[in-house]
């Protein structure tokens, strides 16, 4: 267990259009680019093997930036292919603020990061007081046969609401944009209003009618 102390001022950066990490989330990657194996080399000879999942977003005019807001994982598994890529699992321990990136020698960004805002996101599991799952179960159903999905039901309805919550932020076919909402969000009973959000105005855009 990482504590609070653990947490370095520094971190890799790894920069993912769409992927999301949460905390106590776990999040899959394929590893092939040279400066991101040299990553995954310099990640695993650190004590806390923190790599910081970031979206990159574009800025007025079409130039590109790095999002303000991301999330470290723990490097807790990876497998090497025979051809010398990586199939890695992070996961999720805090988000983080992005203070200022470094110049330096390494092929992939380096960062150094304020932990401080998002204190809350070590520790045990967050809970939802206002989560209503009947409802919004049905919303899902919805949201899942309009879209062509198919999942396991029972393992949804009996998971912990933060991890039912967290999961579907995670994997759900939303927006890069609706994602980084979805990881700022400062507690879980506001993910999952915005999670309630784009899952309705998606079925909108779909035509269903009868939503409020």
């Amino acid at each position: 267990m990482i504590k609070p102390g653990d947490l370095p001022e520094t971190i890799p950066l790894f920069p993912l259009t769409g992927a999301l990490l949460l905390p106590r989330g776990r999040l899959p990657l394929h590893i092939f680019e040279p400066r991101y194996l040299q990553m995954l080399e310099d990640c695993m000879k650190t004590r806390e093997r923190l790599i910081g999942m970031i979206q990159p977003c574009r800025c007025p005019g079409g130039a590109k930036r790095l999002s303000t807001i991301g999330c470290a994982g723990r490097l807790t598994g990876f497998s090497e292919t025979e051809d010398g890529r990586y199939m890695i699992t992070l996961s999720g321990i805090s988000r983080f603020k992005v203070c200022e990136e470094l110049e330096g020698f390494t092929p992939y960004i380096r960062a150094r990061v304020n932990w401080a805002p998002f204190a809350r996101d070590i520790g045990l599991a967050e809970h939802d007081p206002g989560f209503d799952r009947p409802p919004f179960m049905d919303l899902l159903c919805r949201y899942f046969t309009a879209q062509g999905l198919d999942t396991d039901w029972d393992t949804l309805k009996d998971a912990e609401d933060e991890l039912l919550l967290n999961t579907l932020s995670m994997l759900l076919p939303l927006d890069p944009e609706d994602k980084q909402a979805l990881l700022e969000a400062p507690d879980l009973t506001t993910r999952r209003e915005t999670l309630v959000t784009l899952m309705e105005f998606s079925l909108r855009g779909c035509g269903e009618e009868g939503l409020q």
